[in-house]
């Protein structure tokens, strides 16, 4: 039987801790309710229509002109195929030939028809194919910018002047331009010669779009094209398993802002954990006196699972309108990423998912306290202190039950298993360690001989009886670390790749060149510039077992699957040394190189190879195999040309090739450079890495913000629970305030005590969660991304500072009412009591 008179009495008592309970649950849930829609507009508006983001029902493709097989096995499918176009994609340079400003662009060939599915909204509002015509294109808009043009003008594609007839407002292939290095530029299939742009070794992307008749033959289509196109070289799929470095990346930006939201639910969980417990062990002798006067473990247990309950689902609807509130901010958040109508409001499916994730939240993290209940006992009335629970074989199952549904609810809300996993067992360890070295810590700081009366007395309330102190530096510092840990990694990405650009690094980076140019280029550009070979290749297999295709590529890592760029040398590169192995290459009986491969430490780290191994490569065709016979480190910036394989020159100087080029051009120098090679070699792409390197950075700047937004989030958890200590506390705090009033102590006392008492919560919180965060920025730099790391101790320490004050303020601000408490009326209640 529910006794309403004593809930509601528990309501108005608990009121304080009630409140940090239920901002807590919201807390938990608000980032994640935000996050799942935004998952959901971003698979409805943006990756959700794969036909129109692939464009076709089969999408064939190639970095190499379709081979005859694959090109017969299309006309044998012809009755199956309701309709096909083709495109080539690749990058150029192409110049206003009026003022000879040029700019590195996306060039998209297509054929009429173009695309099968979606469409390429423009500006006139007419269709593609109709503005599409021979000796004409259209454009992105920021590319007439740019270059100072009009529709109407002419633009420089290669070797010919087309005439531009629209600009480009949407491409349903590409909804939004993340990393927009170069604009878009449409051509007409029938110009495709003329420009003479693709040479023997170009990089073009070919792509073959096909609409299948009947889509319930469209597998059987595919399995037919498979059989016909080269393995390894010639990819076939349908819309519904063809890969998109679009849907890749929102995929990797989801999962990780997914893994900082899992991250602050937990925190937030510990949060409702201690402010419970903290309720519950204020009330202890209340709850006692409750039990002598006849009230039943169930009916304790019965009232405050209510209690619970009724807190969790306010906190919800609060976790969910803050959630909104949150999704109305992502606009802005996410500007310059994603187009502000594809960011819709919370729908019902989030709005019930928010409310069932609350549930779960609130029932995993309120068992251990609402579990102490049953050791309330009438004799507590005598006791000072309290019993420790005792934990049975019941504890332990339900304890096993909630962290199986809790991973359950991780692996969905990160979609991967293996990750998921990780990842739970990852937080805590983390969690875990942290507690380890906070307890190590507090140890310590109770055994120093501290001479000073405030400081001793400060050490003393930090490690009361009640007090939340462990729970709040695990929280704390556990936030820091992850908030502090993701800024290093961001900064020292940022500095290896983009701010600290050495001076002697090459700033222009010149592709495609032919072979039969060499000798008109080097004239042009001078001797000293070094032209670096480029063959592609796959690597078939290693030590006899094949490197697999089609498996998932891992999320932060290179693949051993794509193709790669191999080149032919004699010697090391300045920036090279030998790791392993007596040189670069080993010498036969004759004095001469035999056949073998010298590879860079990261991809035989990639790999796991080591020197002996035998590597099969298929060249263009060709299949070649060699022995590692040195493995080689560099001693420059990522931003100096590098290889992972190196060839003696003699096996390789007769593969088809094109030459590359790294050269440093001074800044104002860069358009008339680009014009004059654009000029004679129209066919050579021109990368401004200055200019790549700064758009890469302002995408990590916006990608960082996005990130902080979110960590930031479980920082206030950690202002939560110290709310929740000083209230857990007060009566003890206000014991000891009186009492040092009365002993003489005065306000100034009681107020530098509990000033030193958050400073130093503070400061351990801090140093730990820093400590944590360099440790794991260095792990990551050095061992995930194979780059220098820089701890940048100024904002650690002003990391420091910012916690330092938010505890004090916080802690400070909570035990205002405490600080002002009379002496004599507080005796006088404890004597009516």
């Amino acid at each position: 039987m529910i006794h309403f008179n004593f809930l509601l009495r528990e309501l108005v008592q608990s009121r304080n801790q009630a409140g940090i309970f239920t901002l807590c649950v919201a807390l938990s849930i608000a980032t994640m309710v935000g996050l799942n829609s935004f998952k959901h507009d971003v698979n409805q508006t943006i990756t959700g229509d794969a036909r129109a983001l692939h464009g076709g029902d089969i999408i064939l493709h190639s970095h190499y002109e379709f081979s005859p097989g694959l090109v017969e096995a299309v006309a044998r499918q012809e009755s199956s195929i309701a309709a096909q176009t083709r495109s080539w994609e690749f990058y150029s340079v192409v110049r206003n030939p009026v003022t000879e400003a040029t700019r590195f662009s996306n060039i998209l060939v297509v054929e009429p028809g173009y695309p099968l599915y979606g469409e390429v909204t423009l500006q006139s509002g007419k269709e593609l194919s109709a503005q599409l015509q021979p000796g004409t294109t259209v454009v992105a808009p920021e590319l007439l910018e740019i270059l100072g043009l009009t529709v109407g003008a002419s633009l420089q594609v290669g070797d010919e002047l087309l005439r531009i007839t629209d600009v480009v407002v949407r491409e349903s292939s590409r909804p939004i331009d993340v990393f927009n290095f170069g604009p878009r530029v449409f051509v007409a299939a029938a110009d495709l010669e003329q420009l003479d742009l693709v040479k023997p070794g170009s990089r073009v992307e070919y792509e073959w779009l096909l609409k299948v008749a009947d889509p319930a033959q469209m597998s059987a289509v595919e399995t037919a094209l498979s059989a016909g196109a080269v393995s390894g070289q010639e990819r076939v799929a349908t819309y519904q398993n063809a890969r998109s470095g679009l849907k890749r990346f929102f995929d990797n930006l989801l999962f990780f802002l997914s893994l900082i939201s899992i991250f602050t639910l937990l925190l937030a969980g510990v949060g409702m954990q201690s402010s419970l417990a903290a309720l519950l062990r204020e009330k202890e002798k209340s709850l006692a006196i409750t039990r002598a006067l006849g009230a039943t473990q169930k009916f304790l247990l019965s009232h405050y699972l209510l209690l619970v309950l009724l807190y969790g689902s306010v906190g919800s609807v609060l976790g969910i309108l803050a959630g909104v509130a949150i999704k109305h901010s992502f606009p802005a958040l996410f500007a310059g990423l994603i187009p502000a109508e594809n960011i819709g409001g919370l729908g019902v499916r989030e709005v019930v998912n928010g409310m069932l994730l609350g549930l779960a939240v609130v029932c995993f993290f309120t068992f251990l306290p609402l579990y102490r209940l049953r050791d309330v006992k009438p004799n507590v009335i005598f006791r000072s202190e309290s019993a420790e629970s005792r934990r049975g074989a019941v504890f332990y199952f339900f304890v096993v039950i909630g962290l199986a549904l809790l991973g359950a609810l991780v692996v969905v809300q990160l979609q991967d298993i293996r990750i998921g996993v990780y990842f739970m067992a990852g937080m805590i360890g983390l969690i875990v360690l942290v507690a380890l070295l906070a307890r190590l810590l507090l140890l310590i700081v109770a055994k120093l001989p501290i001479k000073g009366l405030k400081g001793r007395q400060a050490v003393r309330s930090l490690l009361r009886p009640g007090n939340s102190t462990r729970s709040v530096v695990v929280t704390l510092a556990s936030a820091i670390s992850v908030l502090l840990a993701i800024f290093l990694l961001e900064y020292n990405l940022h500095r290896n790749y983009v701010e600290s650009y050495p001076e002697e690094a090459p700033n222009l980076f010149l592709v495609d060149i032919q072979p039969s140019q060499r000798v008109d280029f080097v004239e042009l550009v001078g001797d000293d510039v070094q032209l670096y070979p480029i063959i592609r290749a796959r690597l078939r297999a290693i030590n006899g077992e094949p490197v697999k295709r089609g498996e998932r590529r891992s999320r932060f890592s290179d693949s051993l699957s794509r193709e790669f760029n191999l080149t032919y040398r004699d010697a090391l590169l300045e920036d090279e040394v030998v790791e392993k192995g007596e040189a670069l290459y080993k010498l036969d009986g004759k004095g001469n190189p035999y056949l073998q491969v010298s590879i860079l430490d990261t991809v035989a780290e990639m790999g796991s190879m080591r020197l002996g191994d035998m590597l099969d490569f298929n060249i263009q065709g060709v299949p070649i195999k060699a022995e590692v016979t040195s493995i080689r480190t560099r001693t420059k910036s990522m931003l100096f040309p590098f290889f992972y394989f190196v060839f003696p020159e003699q096996y390789l100087k007769e593969a088809p090739q094109t030459l590359f080029a790294a050269m440093h051009v001074e800044e104002s120098e860069i358009t008339s450079f680009e014009g004059e090679v654009v000029s004679r070699f129209p066919n050579v792409s021109i990368i401004n890495m200055a200019r790549t390197a700064e758009e890469l950075g302002e995408v990590m700047g916006k990608l960082s913000g996005i990130v902080n937004f979110f960590a930031f989030f479980s920082i206030f958890a950690g202002a939560l629970i110290i709310i929740s200590s000083v209230l857990a506390t007060r009566l003890a705090r206000t014991r000891e305030a009186v009492y040092y009033k009365i002993l003489g102590g005065g306000s100034k006392f009681v107020i530098a005590v509990f000033f030193y008492e958050n400073l130093l919560l503070g400061f351990l919180s801090a140093c730990l969660g820093v400590a944590l965060a360099q440790a794991g920025g260095w792990a990551l730099c050095h061992y995930l991304f194979d780059i220098g790391y820089e701890p940048n101790w100024p904002v650690s320490l002003a990391l420091v500072g910012v916690t330092l004050m938010m505890v004090v303020g916080v802690g400070m601000f909570s035990s205002i009412s405490i600080i002002r408490q009379k002496p004599g009326i507080f005796l006088r209640e404890q004597s009516v009591e």
